[in-house]
């Protein structure tokens, strides 16, 4: 099977600002691709061109070798996406909110309610289908949103911070979730700013600093081939940028 998501070429603008320079990607079904860059390199632009949320101003994106940009509508059946800052319609409740995103997929209504039950009651929420999101808490309403992604079942993932907010319980659920669908074929595109992580689980990554590609391939490949002995090592002399979880480690045991 070749590449479930796949960028060719791909570029972006916003005035004078080139946010993606001709940049080529893919994830094959099975993989967990790490994608990685400092705040401002070019990823949630490629993510957005990729899933169908803006145009490029040149290349191409196709998902399950669908043509993002003319048929927009069959390329998003085949994909869930969690934002890094996610809208939700916070007037409904849970249940009423995931019935709507399977509407949108065509999935029939008792389908997406035992399947969204079911993703709900995984994380622990379940009780609270029947409430307001505006009431839940961030980790609650990141909750919906893995679940919303995951409704219908989709061949392709796009999950841009998807951890945030989550207990330590229900991210280990979501990694190890992770795992198994790609095992089963899915292709994952996982952007994350926290690289213990994605070292954990992530089969490949891609660097990418000033909307080009800087670095791809196996976490510890991409650290020998720049001479340092992690990935955070590399993903610094490429991009200048430190992991901003070990600068947080290093800032309390300069407290002590």
């Amino acid at each position: 099977m070749g590449a479930m998501i796949e960028a060719r070429g791909l570029s972006k603008s916003y005035g004078e600002l080139l946010a993606v320079d001709g940049l080529d990607l893919s994830v094959e079904a099975g993989e967990i691709l790490g994608f990685l860059g400092p705040n401002g390199a070019g990823k949630t632009t490629t993510v957005k061109m990729l899933t169908g949320m803006i145009q490029p101003a040149s290349g191409q994106a196709r998902i399950c070798g669908i043509d993002v940009s003319k048929d927009p509508v069959a390329a998003k059946h085949c994909l869930g996406y969690v934002p890094e800052s996610g809208a939700l319609y916070e007037s409904l409740s849970a249940a009423e909110f995931l019935r709507m995103i399977g509407s949108l997929y065509g999935m029939r209504r008792g389908d997406a309610d035992r399947r969204a039950d079911r993703f709900l009651e995984l994380f622990g929420i379940v009780d609270a289908r029947d409430r307001l999101i505006s009431g839940f808490s961030k980790g609650m309403k990141q909750k919906v949103l893995i679940s919303a992604a995951l409704l219908s079942n989709p061949q392709v993932l796009f999950l841009d911070e998807p951890l945030n907010g989550l207990d330590p319980n229900a991210a280990l659920v979501v990694k190890t979730l992770l795992r198994e669908l790609a095992d089963q074929g899915r292709a994952i595109l996982f952007c994350s700013h926290i690289l213990d992580v994605i070292e954990r689980v992530c089969t490949r990554v891609v660097i990418i600093h000033e909307g080009r590609q800087v670095a791809g391939g196996a976490p510890e490949q991409i650290a020998a081939e720049h001479g340092v002995e992690t990935l955070e090592d590399a993903f610094v002399q490429l991009t200048g940028v430190r992991d901003t979880e070990a600068v947080a480690r290093e800032l309390l045991v300069a407290l002590q």
